[in-house]
């Protein structure tokens, strides 16, 4: 067994290696994929220097965990950094000093860079790239049920969003940027200013709210309906929240002859897999994007911003799954 001094001088010389550290925060963390993601863009691209980890932190921990990472570089490494999940996608908006205009439209964060030039405190800035994952997920999922259109265009008359919180807000701003038509927004709130609607109203949106009782069968059938006639459906609520929709799904969409050609569903859960409505929407013949899809989609520009470097997507999908494939009974959303 090593001494103690022996474990102390290698701890030392591993910390004298890494020269910037990056995170992913939340409340809980411990399931996190993004180190998976991460730790491979970084391989990938050579940055033998870069660390990645998970920090539990709740919120009367967020103000001494971004003066950390705006202080001074002195000694150890420097904060690149942040990925972050919930429950402060939307509350961390306050505490940073730039906002992109994306992430201010949508009223939500997941990314935090720690800008520097020179020796001083860094500059927090704030992005959204939850938006781009949707975007790429849903792409890649047209492009799996239509060969013919090889950029995974989609045809968006109408579009139903289930839930209505941070992930939501991002949902609706990709249907905006896929120029989707008619937009839904199923969920059992729709007040308050971190909601859909609010989200909707800054980014000139205009969507239609249903309220959703997941305990009155006469509510499940309505919400299925609407579901069952979309081009895109994004489910943004987490493990087996949505499942008392599955049975009245299947059969809307029985009644319907099937999901409609080319649409596609994006369901934010990524295990366990396949969720009850995702296969609902399957079997009727609808193409299905898994949260691990969004996830993937929404790390590459994470980890550009960080870097300033283009990472290799595939290396990224390669270890994800390979870390997913052991873990499919852990209830988890994308993040």
């Amino acid at each position: 067994r090593k001494s103690a001094t022996a474990r102390r001088r290698v701890a030392e010389s591993t910390a004298e290696v890494i020269r910037h550290r990056a995170a992913v925060i939340g409340s809980p963390v411990n399931h996190s994929l993004s180190p998976v993601l991460h730790r491979a863009a970084y391989a990938g691209l050579g940055l033998d220097g870069w660390s990645y980890e998970r920090r539990e932190t709740d919120s009367e921990a967020m103000s001494a965990l971004l003066a950390e990472l705006a202080a001074p570089v002195q000694a150890g490494p420097a904060w690149a950094g942040l990925s972050v999940t919930m429950p402060h996608k939307q509350a961390l908006l306050a505490h940073l000093d730039v906002i992109d205009p994306l992430a201010e439209a949508v009223g939500a964060v997941n990314t935090v860079v720690a800008q520097r030039s020179g020796a001083g405190s860094a500059l927090l800035a704030g992005f959204n790239t939850d938006v781009a994952g949707i975007v790429g997920a849903l792409r890649e999922a047209a492009r799996t049920q239509a060969p013919d259109r090889p950029d995974g265009r989609l045809r968006i008359e109408q579009a139903v969003v289930l839930g209505s919180g941070a992930t939501a807000c991002s949902a609706l701003a990709a249907l905006g940027e896929l120029r989707a038509g008619r937009i839904t927004v199923v969920a059992r709130r729709h007040a308050g200013p971190g909601r859909a609607l609010s989200a909707a109203h800054r980014m000139g949106l205009d969507i239609e709210t249903l309220t959703w009782k997941p305990a009155d069968s006469a509510s499940n059938t309505e919400a299925a309906r609407r579901l069952a006639a979309a081009d895109v459906v994004i489910s943004t609520l987490p493990a087996h929240a949505a499942d008392p929709l599955a049975g009245p799904l299947s059969k809307a969409l029985e009644q319907a002859d099937g999901t409609r050609a080319g649409a596609v569903m994006l369901d934010v859960v990524y295990a366990p897999w396949p969720t009850a409505l995702a296969q609902a929407w399957g079997r009727a013949g609808g193409a299905v994007a898994p949260g691990w899809l969004m996830l993937l989609h929404q790390a590459v520009p994470q980890v550009q911003l960080m870097t300033g470097q283009q990472p290799d997507i595939d290396l990224m999908r390669t270890a994800l799954l390979a870390a997913i494939a052991p873990t499919t009974d852990t209830s988890t959303t994308a993040h």
